[in-house]
């Protein structure tokens, strides 16, 4: 097997142009993709014995090349979940705006009037998304931290309740008692069994607790950011007649993007998101500009 230069040089470019993080999420996922199949291939009829040891040797290597690759892409977890959130966020701006601007320019034939009721719904949705993003973080870290408080205060005043709650959990998995115990006492000495993300008898899990002024001020931003983009060619005063199909362009450029990169930070097939995503957002927004008209016939809207 000889390594292929130009794949080579294509994935430095990736690298490059997307930072280690979403590349190391898209080389995981092609290994997923590629376990998957050799996985149908062993479970089939379509093999000898001979092939079917040798396809064996090959998923196992496989599987050795996953884990090396998820734990190098475990390192950017915390901004991979910046990015899933960034794009969620635009996204949300994007669609949103784009139906409101549609709407506008099927009831209006201004421009200006169309930029400017966009622009409105874009900072008012940005306000509200930012301040819903704090908001909900905050709280959810006021109960995180109170959680960690009485579990310190359990594991060092009733360690017996809180060694109990833990068997229990390690017994639900099919660990013996005696095991289950022993695990938990050793936990106990080491000063691990106060640990959130060890107590779930707790109602606790591994997750990262959040910063809610990034939070808010990520999700904010990130929806602004996509607001934008369907009222560029309105901003520019081009005519509603081209306006319009220009926006339903820039928006299902921008829409592509974030499905791509939805998919890959969550692990979804490519093309089936770009394709949900640009058809649910120019779906709506062609639905609203067909309300925008009815409205126009029906009230008798007329700029000139």
């Amino acid at each position: 097997m000889r390594v292929s230069r130009t794949k080579l040089a294509l994935w430095v470019d990736v690298f490059k142009i997307l930072g280690p993080g979403l590349a190391f999420k898209i080389l995981e996922s092609s290994e997923k993709r590629a376990i998957e199949l050799y996985y149908e291939l062993l479970e089939g009829n379509y093999l000898t014995a001979e092939e079917r040891e040798k396809l064996r040797e090959i998923l196992e290597d496989e599987l050795v090349h996953e884990d090396e690759i998820a734990e190098e892409g475990s390192k950017f977890k915390e901004f991979i979940g910046h990015v899933r959130d960034a794009v969620l966020g635009m996204n949300d701006g994007l669609v949103e705006v784009l139906s409101v601007s549609a709407g506008l320019a099927g009831a209006y034939g201004d421009p200006m009037y169309v930029a400017i009721g966009g622009l409105i719904v874009g900072v008012g949705g940005a306000l509200s998304m930012g301040i819903g993003a704090f908001m909900s973080v905050r709280a959810h870290k006021q109960v995180r931290l109170g959680l960690m408080v009485r579990l310190s205060a359990a594991a060092r005043y009733a360690a017996e309740l809180l060694i109990k709650k833990v068997v229990e959990s390690l017994k639900k998995r099919g660990i013996s008692e005696e095991t289950a115990l022993k695990v938990a006492k050793e936990m106990l000495q080491k000063g691990s069994l106060s640990s959130v993300d060890a107590i779930e008898g707790f109602g606790a899990s591994e997750e990262v607790i959040g910063n809610p002024a990034k939070a808010g001020l990520y999700t904010g931003l990130s929806y602004a950011v996509g607001a934008f983009v369907p009222l560029l060619p309105y901003f520019i005063m081009m005519p509603v007649r081209l306006a319009l199909p220009a926006s339903f362009l820039v928006a299902s450029v921008m829409l592509s993007v974030m499905g791509f990169l939805i998919a890959i930070t969550a692990d979804l097939s490519i093309k089936a998101k770009i394709a949900e995503i640009v058809a649910a957002g120019i779906g709506s927004a062609l639905l609203t500009f067909g309300i925008g008209k009815l409205a126009s016939v029906l009230l008798g809207i007329e700029v000139t």
